[in-house]
């Protein structure tokens, strides 16, 4: 039996495959389909709903929930497939599948239809959020890890602030079936760019067949390593936080403030301050570390998320002190988040696909629950959003403090 071709070399660990700058532009592209094929919908969902029969606005939040559950589940398909057949096979598929689902929305007849092709959409598109973690991790370890994940979130977090605008441009020159086929194109370009010139990141000893034994050793390695498995609860808990703003804020802009216009202000506003805690955290984390900035985001996150609750409780809500502190809370998801997402990672290196895709089940779908579940609470006031992100941030405090032994800040 002939021996199949090596894949190209693998880089060593610290040296990406190709120049830094396009290595972090690339994977920042590759994990803004995702935030493309959500954020992009926000402003049309109203339109979607009567073009399509949905019953209620509350039932509108479904185009955003389908493809965030898929978006969860389908990522454990794609780590075993991207330690097995390596990263840039399983990574093109899944973006030509991306293509044609979003070819289907745009086709769809019905809202049950269109919910199906999200489901599909979402299935594809977790492949960009295993591949590219396992991409990183492959190339990167530790603080040099979470350096350049805070630096891929700075390039990702521009699509947050631009999505919803460029929804509402596609919707005055065109209809909502357009802006699904604005993002397959998109997707095609990007996996034109990937495939072009990046290049196999996984060593040849590292792919693993895919079998079940194997499947079930590396899920119980993840699910039983502690910080692999204490970072990534915390880290759901947050995400259930964020998707919960998803869910939510078109209403909360419409039905809350009067004012939906505002919605493309208000939601570049909160991804911007991500972008800066971002930019902040790679600046900062090779000389402070992940865990003190880590800890220290969710602990002001639990105290501001808390002043607002009282503001919303006592009737104290304004616009503007929404967008001020709705700013600084995602300001701290984004400074925690990239840096649990490493630390869940560290020692998951010889697995990272599989690792990657069990953490990104756990974290997205679980918190794409939550944040439904946030969502469908929507009574005309921002008390179920805020007490979402407060309740999101004391769990995920608590899950801390149980995986570092009740020590925080510690340097490891």
């Amino acid at each position: 039996m002939s021996t199949p071709p090596a894949p190209p070399l693998a880089p060593p660990v610290a040296a990406p495959p190709i120049p830094l700058p396009e290595f972090v532009a690339l994977i920042a592209a590759l994990m803004a389909l995702t935030a493309l094929g959500i954020d992009s919908m926000l402003p049309a969902l109203p339109t979607i709903g009567a073009a399509l029969g949905a019953p209620g606005a509350n039932e509108r939040q479904y185009v955003i929930g389908a493809f965030l559950i898929a978006f969860g589940a389908g990522q454990l398909l794609h780590g075993p497939l991207a330690d097995r057949f390596g990263r840039r096979r399983s990574l093109l598929a899944a973006l030509a599948v991306y293509a044609v689902a979003n070819a289907l929305c745009a086709l769809a007849g019905s809202f049950a239809l269109l919910l199906a092709a999200r489901v599909a959409a979402g299935l594809a598109i977790a492949a960009a959020r295993v591949t590219t973690v396992a991409i990183v991790r492959d190339c990167f370890e530790g603080r040099a890890m979470a350096r350049v994940m805070s630096m891929t979130f700075i390039v990702f977090m521009i699509v947050p602030v631009l999505a919803p605008g460029f929804g509402t441009v596609v919707l005055l020159f065109g209809g909502w079936r357009d802006i699904f086929w604005a993002v397959g194109g998109a997707t095609l370009l990007v996996l034109a760019w990937f495939a072009v010139r990046m290049p196999e990141t996984l060593h040849a000893e590292d792919r693993h067949p895919f079998s079940p034994a194997r499947l079930a050793a590396g899920w119980k390695l993840t699910l039983s390593d502690r910080w692999s498995l204490g970072y990534t609860l915390a880290a759901t808990g947050l995400m259930g936080a964020l998707y919960g703003y998803i869910n939510s804020i078109q209403q909360v802009m419409a039905d809350v403030f009067g004012r939906p216009r505002l919605l493309l202000l208000i939601f570049a506003t909160t991804a911007g301050t991500m972008a800066v805690a971002n930019l902040a955290n790679a600046r900062l984390v090779m000389r402070v570390g992940t865990r003190q900035l880590g800890h220290a985001a969710v602990v002001t996150l639990i105290l501001v998320s808390g002043l607002h609750l009282l503001l919303a409780l006592n009737g104290h809500e304004t616009l503007v002190g929404f967008a001020v502190l709705q700013a600084v809370a995602m300001g701290c998801f984004g400074l925690s988040s990239s840096n649990f997402s490493a630390m869940a990672m560290e020692k998951m290196g010889h697995i990272a696909g599989t690792a990657s895709s069990v953490q990104g089940f756990t974290s997205v779908t679980l918190g794409a629950a939550i944040g439904a579940m946030i969502g469908q609470h929507f009574d005309g006031t921002t008390v179920p959003l805020n007490a979402g992100f407060l309740c999101a941030g004391v769990a995920a405090l608590a899950i801390v403090l149980v995986t570092e032994r009740g020590r925080l800040f510690a340097a490891r």
